[in-house]
């Protein structure tokens, strides 16, 4: 019997794939290995029946830009999956990792720290350093980005491209982090050239600050790129890409789907 959730996987494979279609022909034109780049599901405008779909797929990263749903959805999968170990489930049981992308608040973080795999828009010393004390406090260490304004638009949330290299290097002092990598959202409107200026400087940052000593093999990692833009950033070096929409185009459950860049 074929049933809806039969239909759902079916679907959201099928968008997958395209994707991954997509991402393989972006690595060709930009010289690349389609095994570096990630893709992180941006889950903020889809029912719970379709995260839980989606993870069981085999897309565990997800993408949340609410801290407060990030934390209702991370606990209630917890649940579910704690309670399927105890009666012994024969499913497999598949656990989330959980990327906050949107801005996060600093009154905010206590929401988020027991969750995350990744942070991806630490913008500011205070909001890293609250990260660090709440990790300290659980015994953790919590995994980073520093959210970049590469385009200097004042709408976007980041820091100056100038100011990455002192920020980076004080949060060494600070063992509740770990600085992975840089993030940066480029303008809606912007035209392919203006994506590929965007992008080209936040490699550039990135190419510099693999040479200074006070970051490690750790910093590996560049988010950029959504629905309507991953296949330049990709092209420009992304690691891990944001996707919503064209993940989710054409199914139940999904509502209200617009662009990823409202996060």
């Amino acid at each position: 019997m074929i049933t809806k959730s039969t239909n759902l996987k079916r679907k959201l494979t099928e968008n997958l794939k395209r994707v991954r279609d997509r991402i393989a022909s972006a690595c060709d034109r930009g010289s690349r290995d389609p095994a570096g780049v990630g893709i992180v599901a941006v889950t903020k405008y889809v029912d719970m029946e379709v995260v839980r779909a989606t993870i069981e797929i085999g897309l565990a990263d997800i993408g949340e830009s609410r801290p407060q749903q990030l934390n209702q959805r991370a606990g209630m999968l917890h649940e579910l999956a704690e309670r399927k170990a105890v009666l012994g489930s024969k499913d497999d049981i598949v656990r989330p990792r959980w990327h906050m992308i949107g801005h996060l608040q600093r009154n905010k973080v206590k929401m988020v720290v027991p969750w995350v795999e990744l942070i991806h828009s630490v913008d500011s010393l205070r909001l890293a350093e609250d990260l660090h004390l709440q990790a300290t406090k659980l015994g953790k260490t919590v995994e980073m980005m520093l959210q970049v304004n590469t385009s200097g638009e004042r709408s976007k949330h980041g820091v100056a491209v100038g100011a990455v290299t002192h920020l980076a290097e004080h949060f060494r002092e600070w063992p509740g982090i770990r600085l992975c990598g840089l993030m940066t959202m480029a303008p809606l409107e912007s035209t392919p050239d203006e994506l590929r200026l965007y992008f080209n400087r936040l490699r550039d940052v990135f190419d510099d600050l693999r040479g200074e000593r006070f970051v490690g093999p750790e910093f590996r990692h560049l988010s950029m790129g959504m629905s309507t833009d991953f296949e330049v950033a990709v092209e420009c070096g992304a690691t891990l890409v944001r996707l919503g929409s064209t993940l989710f185009e054409g199914i139940a459950g999904s509502h209200e789907i617009h662009d990823e860049s409202d996060a």
